[in-house]
């Protein structure tokens, strides 16, 4: 079975609502096996165990949650080489714009790296019902592709 792996932080209600509605979504695709990770507590075997990662971040200072770049820092090294390729999507809860958390984000997994395969979900200010089912729909496109073996 495929494995999807959500990997998120937050502080507050706005980014644990969007990583709700992104498990409700991947749980529409029935052959591909969710797992859905505080940052803090996501592993490298989660990330080399997995066929593709959304990554889920408040906009904090106009950058990533620190507790995903603490995750980023402790899988690189030793995951470089070994998910060359792997489908990543994101989705931000942003007090401004979001491109600055999506941005690092980015940089970061080019290194891997890492194949982006949609556009970020970005929640500016409050979350609404719209981006909630956004990133339903983001979770369903990204499972049903690892699930197709398009990515």
């Amino acid at each position: 079975m495929k494995k999807l792996l959500i990997v998120y932080h937050t502080q507050g209600v706005r980014t644990g609502e969007m990583a709700e509605a992104v498990l409700r979504g991947a749980r529409q695709v029935d052959d591909v096996e969710t797992v859905m990770k505080r940052a803090l507590d996501a592993t490298l075997d989660d990330l080399l165990t997995a066929d593709g990662i959304i990554f889920g971040t408040p906009e904090n200072f106009g950058y990533m949650a620190g507790a995903i770049k603490d995750f980023l820092e402790r899988v690189f090294y030793p995951a470089q080489g070994k998910i060359e390729g792997m489908a990543y999507a994101i989705f931000v809860a942003a007090g401004n714009d979001g491109s600055g958390a999506v941005s690092s984000i980015d940089r970061i997994v080019r290194g891997f790296p890492m194949k982006k395969v949609c556009e970020p979900v970005i929640a500016k200010e409050k979350t609404t019902t719209d981006d909630l089912a956004k990133c339903e729909e983001l979770e369903m496109m990204l499972a049903a592709g690892i699930s197709a073996g398009i990515y």
